[in-house]
């Protein structure tokens, strides 16, 4: 690959298919690539880094890990039809998504407690997203200040994931702290009032909150303080109990229903002067149309990556059932069980705008910190870049079509057969 390729200079993305070139180069500086990021080497690597309690809460998924299973089984069965002969010398892989331009359809997903993963926890995550031009999106669950994260993401496309609590003033707070810090997006997950049953998880009684670990986005809100004082409980002197009362306040297995979201999406609305409002979680036709009829900006189809329903239908399955009920009317996004450049473009040939990646960069931000989540996305932009050029895509709207698909029969294995990917 031309590292002098005149036509990069008339790309308006990184070439980010060069990446390949600087690791192939490596040996003649005596260096070696930093890590192999094949999806299935990557997992057996942060299995040796991760402490056993960081190991069982990033890799444990819902009951028997069915829907897990069935997530990767769903990208078999759908087939890319290459173009040739396509010039895509000044390919572009980049996309809008609510008014951001970015560099590729691919999002940093929200995912909590990083700090079992690295001591830095989101904050070497947010500083990479911005350097790539990516989405980071960051979760209540999150181990670090809302305000913090917002510092090391700098100019970067921010994007806040909520879990509602039930006290309205503590859910006010969390959103007006993100839009305050420049999260511009607001995404409420659905699907997780509880955590689904995660058997390596309860065996091991392995909740860092419950720990005194992680709390601190919850810590340092201030009515979330004032919640704790009240209670009599002193974070520093008591931090497991601090750590649990903040997540019970998150996790708390009280469901909201619809009648809650026009207050939500009217209170967000107000506080972002008319910000998107999306919901993430939705798997049912039934569920959106019911995002549409309440008013959402967009919806991220996902099944929070198996982790919580198990034997629940396949993401991309329930993907195009939406789309092709409602993806003229709302924004869509896709989200559990990408794992390269090739589901990428799978989902968006399946009519998804735009993709989130989660369980990757957690695997690179256990390996080796910022330059482990650097190596990941780099690499899964490389992957994808090459893809667009041999594949014969000049720009991501050329991947957003049914056609460039040979699909199977949903025949998904009815054995109890198990997933690492």
């Amino acid at each position: 690959m031309d590292a002098n390729n005149p036509n990069r200079k008339n790309r308006d993305t990184p070439q980010w298919s060069l990446y390949q070139r600087e690791n192939f180069w490596k040996i003649n500086n005596g260096e070696k690539p930093l890590f192999n990021t094949e999806p299935g080497k990557l997992e057996d690597l942060a299995k040796q880094k991760l402490t056993e309690g960081g190991w069982l809460y990033a890799s444990s998924n819902a009951g028997s890990s069915y829907t897990h299973l069935a997530n990767r089984q769903a990208f078999y069965r759908h087939k890319i039809i290459p173009r040739q002969l396509v010039d895509t010398n000044v390919r572009t892989s980049s996309t809008t998504v609510f008014g951001h331009k970015v560099s590729a359809p691919i999002g940093f997903a929200p995912i909590g407690i990083n700090k079992i993963y690295h001591p830095l926890g989101e904050l070497p995550v947010a500083k990479v997203a911005k350097e790539l031009n990516l989405p980071y999106c960051l979760s209540t669950a999150g181990s670090t200040a809302i305000e913090d994260v917002a510092t090391a993401n700098g100019a970067g496309c921010r994007f806040y994931q909520l879990y509602l609590p039930h006290d309205d003033e503590l859910a006010v707070s969390l959103l007006t702290r993100a839009f305050k810090s420049g999260f511009d997006v607001c995404i409420l997950t659905t699907d997780t009032w509880q955590l689904g049953w995660r058997h390596d998880d309860v065996a091991e009684g392995n909740y860092a909150f419950y720990r005194g670990i992680g709390a601190d986005l919850g810590l340092t809100d201030p009515v979330f303080q004032k919640r704790l004082a009240a209670a009599g409980i002193d974070p520093k002197k008591e931090p497991e109990r601090a750590g649990a009362m903040w997540i019970d306040n998150v996790w708390h297995g009280r469901a909201h229903d619809w009648s809650k979201m026009p207050w939500l999406i009217k209170t967000w609305k107000e506080i972002s002067g008319g910000k998107p409002f999306c919901l993430k979680g939705i798997q049912s036709v039934a569920d959106a149309k019911k995002a549409v009829e309440v008013g959402v900006d967009g919806i991220v189809v996902s099944n929070h990556a198996g982790r919580q329903v198990d034997g629940a239908i396949a993401s991309l399955d329930a993907l195009e059932n939406i789309v092709a009920a409602v993806g003229d009317k709302t924004y869509i996004m896709y989200d559990s069980g990408i794992r390269g450049g090739s589901d990428v473009c799978k989902a968006l040939a399946l009519g998804a705008k735009f993709v989130w990646v989660g369980r990757l960069w957690v695997w690179g931000l256990s390996i080796m910190g910022e330059a482990g989540v650097r190596h990941v996305m780099k690499s899964l932009l490389a992957d994808f870049d090459i893809l667009m050029t041999v594949g014969g895509f000049q720009n991501v709207e050329q991947m957003m079509d049914r056609d460039i698909l040979e699909s199977y029969p949903k025949g998904y294995a009815m054995i109890a057969e198990k997933s690492r990917l």
